[in-house]
């Protein structure tokens, strides 16, 4: 949490402003649901996403920024805890950041329709606002991470995911999120510069390392973290697995694809498969592809100049590669 603290240093204030909004963006007249959003806002996360809006903001323009930013940064927020609330409905998750999901304490029902209700609430303060811009960068980003879940349950089931298809389930499910924090960051101070496509892939690139390091987590680097393999009990075809599969005979290729579909309970056999992988080369090479979107990440970034908020950002690019869950 020592570096989370050092990256939001410069835009503490910002930050603590962010809240104050947040909290009454999501206020209602109906007493159950004040209930349960006063029960979201006091159990956020590390606030990754309104993080990179302000960054990038900032850095953009100088140190600026104005109510679209805020307003932009509270969209992403609500849009964003509408699909993890409805998420957990569609998982039949009962914990969400080690605490009970929605549908845990107040059943599915309800869950859906808080979901509704922050997914409305988002569109509204944008629409109200005018900020139809902003409005797009978030509406595609909702409309790709369904199209890339979408993707990823459908080849799921044949087990035939490449690389090339894996990327881009990846770009979808969980980079176009992030893409989207950076280039409305820009987007909310500098309208139509060519800031907002640079944030844009910046964010993206970043992204793309977070899901793989987050495919690492499941052979066991780290004693916290994801339980290992999860991802192959699920059914879900990660790089390390998808390289490996790459360089297997024909025989072991079998084995392993049997291993997924029929034996994903058994836990030595996904013991094995595990091992499988490691032996493979599967963990180097993805870590390698992780390191390589990395770099083109910081690339984007030697292009603006130095600043705390660039130093930030670089950090927060460190911090999606060294994280330990």
């Amino acid at each position: 949490m020592k570096v989370v603290y050092q990256i939001k240093q410069p835009i503490a204030h910002e930050m603590e402003v962010f809240e104050k909004k947040f909290s009454l963006f999501m206020s209602s007249k109906v007493a159950l649901l004040n209930k349960i959003t006063h029960f979201i806002v006091n159990r956020k996360g590390k606030q990754m996403r309104p993080m990179f809006v302000f960054l990038v903001a900032k850095m953009v323009s100088d140190g600026e920024v104005n109510d679209r930013t805020y307003r932009g940064a509270s969209v992403i927020e609500l849009i964003h805890t509408a699909t993890l609330v409805h998420d957990d409905v569609v998982d039949d998750s009962n914990q969400r950041r080690g605490f009970f999901s929605i549908n845990a304490l107040w059943k599915n029902k309800i869950a859906v329709l808080v979901g509704d209700y922050l997914l409305s609430k988002g569109l509204l303060l944008s629409i109200d606002n005018d900020d139809f811009d902003l409005l797009k960068i978030i509406s595609v980003a909702v409309r790709e991470m369904s199209e890339g879940e979408l993707l990823q349950i459908e080849k799921a089931r044949q087990l035939d995911i490449t690389e090339a298809i894996y990327y881009e389930i990846i770009r979808q499910k969980t980079a176009t999120l992030i893409a989207a924090c950076c280039s409305l960051g820009a987007a909310a101070v500098k309208p139509n510069s060519s800031d907002v496509n640079d944030m844009r892939k910046f964010g993206e690139l970043i992204g793309m390392a977070f899901q793989i390091k987050d495919d690492l987590f499941d052979y066991g680097q780290h004693k916290i973290g994801k339980p290992t393999g999860i991802d192959i009990k699920e059914q879900k075809m990660t790089l390390p697995l998808i390289y490996a599969l790459n360089q297997a005979s024909k025989k072991d290729k079998n084995w392993v694809i049997n291993s997924i579909k029929n034996h994903n309970k058994d836990k030595k056999r996904v013991n094995k498969v595990i091992d499988f992988v490691k032996n493979s080369g599967g963990l180097d090479y993805a870590t390698s592809k992780m390191h390589q979107f990395q770099d083109e990440a910081l690339q984007i970034l030697a292009q603006y100049p130095e600043s705390d908020y660039k130093s930030s950002l670089k950090l927060m690019v460190d911090y999606v590669i060294n994280r330990e869950k």
